[in-house]
């Protein structure tokens, strides 16, 4: 069997690839990996606005009270609004039920264990083995109930706004939701913190998540411009991923977020370690500028979990993503869309700098990137054509830039990426690159391989 979970939980299309039978099976083994307590195990689930959600909710339900757990159901609500409410309510776990970026056709299911971590490799093997195996008749003899508690997002919120009064006073701000999970909570905290703001994409029917935010940001950008706006925020669908536009409608990427929040936090002296922690894919430019304000970056695989464990080994409390995940320590271990933007919206008004001379401290290397689509994931460095193109891909760049070659964790695609402070030479390595995958795609003899990365 092909590995169910990927980069970021179990992700497929609704009710085909990701069934209510799967869900079921998959909230089951999770709950039954809580011990008998003398105390039912808790459990909260959460969902974004797809129209598949309310079916995923109640297959996961049904998996979590079939094994004596009790069932919480928040309603829509962001990822880290869930994953914040697991810790502050000293929950067992939780179910976050979104595809976060992609269309409504996808579904998901992202794994929260207790003080709102991401679940471990090691823990999300134990779930898959159990996926299929009989129930325990041990735990037949008592079924969990459920709690409807629609009070928990405007609980999040709070934590968000509560005491902070009116700093972003005098502020024009523009959010595009993405019809998602922050449709309603983005614009009750920006005006609660003072912002005059202006909401795009806040009507979500089931079927138009992500027509805007992260994914489609012309929309946000004439909007900026239109309003002579200080800042647009741009979310994804689970209010887990953010961008930013500058006043000019420019875009404000994963990795200049955190170059501008590391600048801050360093010149205030409250940077621990004087450590930040990115991926294989974070922007060279981030960690040159970096080690001109003393501090040094960590690098880990693709994944925000990945950045969280990393920052809990080195005492970071700062570390993201390119495309927009970002973690702060004393917040959350996993990444929020929203405070994120809260932050750099008050750093912009306590420094009265425009975003774009905040973003500027970072220089850019050009990064390029092409995606081939792939029905089933490939061996393809096992391919001698491959294997040569990343080779000869290696010897060109030297050590001006680096090329990464992997499967995407979810979507049925192949990313090809290359670095290099020569932008000409990155994109003639990563389309020869391309070349080669294609002909590896195209190529029936290619067995298939279990990745997820």
């Amino acid at each position: 069997m092909d590995r169910l979970f990927g980069t970021d939980g179990v992700r497929g299309l609704a009710n085909i690839d990701l069934t209510p039978e799967l869900t079921t099976a998959l909230a089951r083994a999770a709950a039954a990996r809580i011990p008998q307590l003398d105390r039912r195990a808790r459990f909260l689930i959460g969902r974004d606005t797809r129209v598949s959600g309310d079916l995923l909710e109640a297959a996961a339900v049904a998996g979590i009270c079939s094994v004596g757990a009790d069932a919480l159901l928040g309603g829509v609500m962001p990822t880290p609004a869930l994953a914040y409410l697991v810790r502050t309510l000293d929950l067992d776990g939780g179910i976050m039920i979104s595809a976060s970026h992609n269309t409504y056709e996808y579904n998901g299911l992202k794994f929260f264990g207790p003080g709102g971590h991401k679940l471990s490799e090691n823990a999300e093997e134990q779930i898959e083995a159990a996926v299929g195996e009989p129930a325990d008749p041990t735990r037949r003899a008592c079924v969990g109930s459920v709690q409807r508690r629609p009070d928990m997002p405007a609980s999040y919120l709070d934590s968000l706004c509560g005491a902070a009064g009116r700093p972003l006073e005098g502020m024009y701000i523009v959010a595009d939701c993405a019809h998602g999970a922050l449709h309603d909570l983005a614009p009750r905290a920006l005006a609660a913190l003072g912002a005059d703001a202006v909401a795009i994409n806040c009507s979500p029917n089931g079927r138009n998540i992500n027509e805007g935010g992260v994914m489609k940001l012309q929309q946000l950008a004439a909007a900026v411009r239109q309003h002579r706006a200080h800042a647009g925020l741009a979310f994804d669908g689970d209010g887990d991923r953010l961008v930013l536009l500058d006043e000019t409608g420019a875009l404000i990427d994963g990795d200049q977020i955190v170059a501008i929040w590391a600048n801050d936090l360093a010149a205030r002296g409250q940077l621990p370690q004087n450590t930040v922690v990115g991926t294989v894919l974070t922007n060279g430019g981030l960690e040159a500028f970096l080690g001109t304000i003393g501090c040094r970056l960590f690098r880990t695989p693709v994944g925000d979990r990945y950045v969280s464990a990393e920052m809990r080994r080195t005492g970071a409390a700062l570390g993201g993503e390119t495309c927009g995940h970002t973690i702060f320590y004393p917040h959350l271990s996993s990444s929020d869309a929203l405070y994120t933007g809260l932050a750099l919206l008050r750093i912009a008004a306590r420094s009265g700098k425009p975003l774009s001379e905040l973003a500027s401290v970072m220089k850019k290397r050009p990064q390029v990137s092409i995606n081939i689509p792939a029905d089933n994931h490939v061996d393809f460095q096992t391919y001698p054509p491959v294997h040569r193109a990343m080779e000869q891909a290696k010897t060109a760049l030297g050590d001006r830039g680096w090329l990464l070659v992997r499967p995407s964790g979810t979507e049925p695609i192949i990313r090809i990426t290359a670095e290099c402070t020569d932008e000409n030479l990155a994109w003639a390595v990563v389309e020869t690159t391309a070349s080669a995958l294609r002909e590896c795609m195209s190529d029936r003899r290619i067995p298939s391989a279990d990745i997820a990365a």
